[in-house]
């Protein structure tokens, strides 16, 4: 069977804490973290089929039947917390309308309309598919639902239970946004397998540009930037963010992330939750480090630069199955062909830093 169809849904919550907390939490956050992996199980056959045709066969996922495309950009509904069944749900918000009652659905709505003028303005990318494709999001996903995820064709984002993720925060978060429509660019590029190297690649990339869309929407230089995933968005019993692309490790109460090859966490890719895919969000934390390595010493803003060799070199040069020295070097060549020799060495030596190059 195809890569694309074996691969689970990309969500901002890392299983590995999911599972940890299913495991060694009090009773509520058992609960909790026992519901989300369920939720989020559930929805992996969807995003990979759909991220086949959207990718493989180069068909348009708003065709599909699943969710149709309008001319109007971005659409929130209301999932009145009905679950997958139920998606995408009431209609809320779109392009013109006034704003909403409900917070979710304008927090939903102005984080997609912002990571839209991000890549149109910036990166010149016309939507995910950069073919106009609709952004549609679903809010109160579930009941209490501790995550948020792109599911091949869709935003969805649970409230949180106040448990794991604190209420409502995962609509207040950009970056969580900017990462998570970040998997649909993926998708329609490179395809990374969401597996190991090339899949710690895949939440890399995301985290990227998620940050890079936080940035880019307070106008923070690279130095001015706290790099953070998340900010915010996990109960504060359990830390302070998601990850930490300038230290890997540091975001949150049990943070595996290493910050160079040496830590490199060598898992498999199983059914086990606790192992993450083989690690595709503990990983991510060299790459992740890499970039913020390269955009602190190009300087200025990290969007201008280093996010324009990043972006080169995921949707003109990887494939499904780089692997974190493919990745380095090409993202060295597209510092060459965009930038210069200057450029080329920051960003080499960024790479070598981390161990990936020596």
């Amino acid at each position: 069977m195809l890569d694309s169809l074996r691969r689970p849904c990309c969500s901002i919550a890392p299983p590995d804490l999911l599972a940890w907390l299913a495991s060694q939490g009090d009773q509520h956050e058992r609960d909790a973290a026992i519901q989300s992996l369920a939720t989020s199980a559930a929805m992996r056959s969807r995003r990979a089929v759909l991220g086949h045709f959207s990718r493989e066969l180069n068909q348009n996922i708003g065709l599909i039947g699943l969710v149709s495309l309008t001319q109007q950009g971005v659409t929130v509904y209301d999932n009145q917390t009905n679950g997958r069944n139920f998606l995408p749900g009431v209609k809320k918000r779109a392009v013109g309308d006034p704003v909403a009652i409900d917070p979710a659905v304008n927090e939903a709505f102005d984080g997609s309309s912002a990571t839209a003028t991000f890549y149109r303005d910036v990166l010149g990318r016309n939507s995910l598919d950069n073919a106009g494709m609709e952004l549609v999001s679903s809010v109160h996903y579930g009941v209490g639902f501790d995550n948020a995820f792109w599911d091949g064709s869709q935003m969805v984002y649970g409230d949180g239970s106040g448990r794991i993720f604190q209420l409502g925060a995962l609509t207040r978060a950009v970056d969580v946004i900017g990462h998570e429509l970040t998997h649909g660019v993926t998708e329609f590029t490179a395809g990374l397998v969401y597996s190991k190297q090339s899949g710690a690649l895949n939440e890399s990339f995301s985290d990227v540009f998620g940050s890079l869309v936080k940035q880019y929407s307070l106008q923070q230089t690279a130095t001015e930037a706290n790099w953070l995933i998340g900010e915010g968005t996990l109960v504060t019993k359990l830390g302070l963010a998601l990850r930490s692309m300038k230290s890997p490790g540091t975001a949150f109460s049990g943070d595996r992330q290493p910050a160079h090859m040496k830590d490199y966490v060598d898992l498999p890719d199983d059914n086990n939750p606790a192992n993450d895919n083989g690690g595709v969000h503990i990983n991510s934390g060299i790459p992740n480090r890499a970039f913020y390595l390269a955009a602190i010493a190009l300087g200025g803003s990290a969007w201008e630069q280093a996010g324009k060799i990043w972006y080169n070199a995921l949707t003109t040069k990887m494939g499904q199955h780089t692997q974190f020295a493919e990745a380095a070097q090409f993202t060295i060549d597209s510092a060459g062909e965009l930038f210069g020799t200057t450029e080329q060495a920051a960003v080499r030596s960024a790479w070598t830093e981390v161990g990936v190059l020596t």
